[in-house]
């Protein structure tokens, strides 16, 4: 069937068919780079890196874009207020920016756009627009006339009358129709500003993303996606200014993930429950963080507690403890038996319920569920008597593999569980007691390596970390 995708557009799960077989053009909209990225930032970086490595897993080559908003109201009142210049605010939390989606496992988009390397080109496509009649200026200013375009409202599913109702329009008074955007503001005094055939000013936020955009991946992109609180007006009017500019479909498939709430509670400054990812993750490990975003399915809302994060750390242990118990065995075993046919086809059964759940929309909620009964089923395999190199090697394989589209790779390198311990010394004096020297040498050795000591007394073996 492949990969079905919930377009926002259409509202319905809908056939992956990209513009241009095995290719794929994504554009995610980044952050306005003014403080370090809360939660709520986090989980669209998380989701969509998802998506991507879901994408190449299955065999497409992902021109990926995700762009930075490098001057803003915001920006512009931050840097006041700290004495900064626009530039050295925005350099400073674009690199913090990498740092805490790099530790979250998310790899860099081909490309990280800012909108200060674009301003040519943003002046150019908003001349187009005014020659087009889409768009206005007035007093320095310049509005996107959303009665001009027909399909305002396509993608909230709202008639343009129905969003002039329910949305808070800001009127500056010189505006033709209050729910006009604006495309360009005229420069306040002591703002940063550039020059245009309308005076010196700056862009407004929504022309950046269609301008980018179309800049890295031409006029048609197969997926825009973004956090959902940016359905309305941002998406909105990105739909609108580029399909008006270029006479094309702007995006064929649109995705949105959901809210996060705190202990159930919508997170808010006003609240006191805003939380910085580089804040949380000096508390909790940036793996777990990631494996519990992506314990939901992207859609749907996430709550973040301390207990259910503390419930997905207990899971990621688990998977952990199975992928490192594969790696210690794999040590001691041997070719023997015949029962690798049978192993294997359990493990490509739980890759098949793998890549269905992520083609079903990319469900990664369901995707973990089955590296779960993988986890399971190494841990029943485990208690055979005779292990086999070749099926222990594809468990591990296949470990790597699906935990890589997750961006969860394992840590090679980990320290022994007490239990692992005592287990791996359970299986030396079984070996000792079937006059087995070999393989009960060999496991005092894996156990030297990891630093355990162990004595051997009249009252049993004891161990400890060297």
């Amino acid at each position: 069937m492949g990969i079905q995708i919930f377009n926002s557009l259409t509202r319905k799960k809908e056939p992956f068919i990209p513009l241009e077989e095995g290719k794929v053009k994504m554009y995610v909209c980044g952050p306005t780079v003014y403080n370090y990225i809360h939660i709520g930032n986090a989980r669209p970086v998380i989701v969509f890196d998802t998506v991507r490595k879901y994408l190449e897993y299955r065999g497409y080559e992902v021109n990926f874009v995700s762009n930075f908003t490098d001057v803003d109201d915001k920006i512009i009142k931050t840097a006041n207020e700290l004495g900064e210049e626009v530039g050295e605010l925005t350099d400073r939390f674009i690199n913090a920016y990498f740092e805490d989606v790099g530790a979250l496992g998310c790899t860099k988009a081909n490309a990280h756009p800012r909108v200060t390397e674009h301003i040519d080109d943003i002046v150019e496509f908003i001349q187009v627009l005014i020659d087009k009649g889409y768009a206005y200026e007035a007093q320095g200013d310049v509005y996107f006339r959303t009665r001009s375009f027909d399909g305002y409202g396509k993608l909230s599913h709202q008639s343009i009358d129905e969003l002039k109702v329910g949305a808070r329009i800001e009127d500056s008074g010189i505006k033709e129709n209050p729910l006009d955007f604006a495309l360009w503001k005229s420069a306040k005094e002591g703002e940063i500003a550039w020059s245009s055939p309308w005076g010196h000013g700056r862009p407004g936020w929504h022309i950046e993303c269609s301008v980018m955009a179309r800049e890295h991946l031409g006029d048609t992109i197969d997926i825009h996606a973004g956090g959902q609180d940016l359905t309305f007006p941002h998406h909105e009017n990105e739909i609108a200014q580029s399909e008006a500019m270029t006479g094309k479909q702007f995006a064929r498939y649109w995705m949105h993930n959901g809210y996060i709430n705190i202990d159930n509670e919508k997170m808010s400054k006003s609240l006191g429950n805003f939380i910085l990812v580089h804040d949380i993750r000096q508390k909790i490990s940036p793996r777990v963080l990631r494996f519990f975003m992506l314990s939901v399915q992207y859609r749907h809302p996430v709550n973040f507690s301390q207990e259910l994060v503390e419930s997905a750390a207990n899971g990621l242990e688990r998977i952990q403890t199975a992928y490192t118990n594969l790696q210690h065995r794999l040590d001691l075993s041997a070719d023997l038996g015949d029962q690798q046919d049978i192993w294997t086809y359990k493990v490509d059964e739980v890759v098949r319920q793998f890549e269905e759940a992520m083609d079903d929309d990319f469900n990664t909620a369901n995707a973990i569920a089955a590296i779960f009964e993988l986890a399971k089923t190494v841990n029943v395999y485990l208690k055979e008597k005779n292990t086999q190199t070749t099926v222990l090697t594809y468990f591990i394989e296949t470990f790597d593999r699906l935990m890589g589209v997750l961006g969860l790779p394992f840590e090679q390198e980990q320290d022994l569980l007490d239990e692992d311990v005592e287990q791996l010394i359970e299986e030396r004096l079984t070996a000792r007691r079937e006059k087995n020297f070999q393989r009960a040498d060999e496991i005092r050795d894996v156990l030297k390596q990891q630093g355990i000591i162990l004595e051997d007394t009249a009252q049993g073996t004891r161990w400890k970390r060297g």
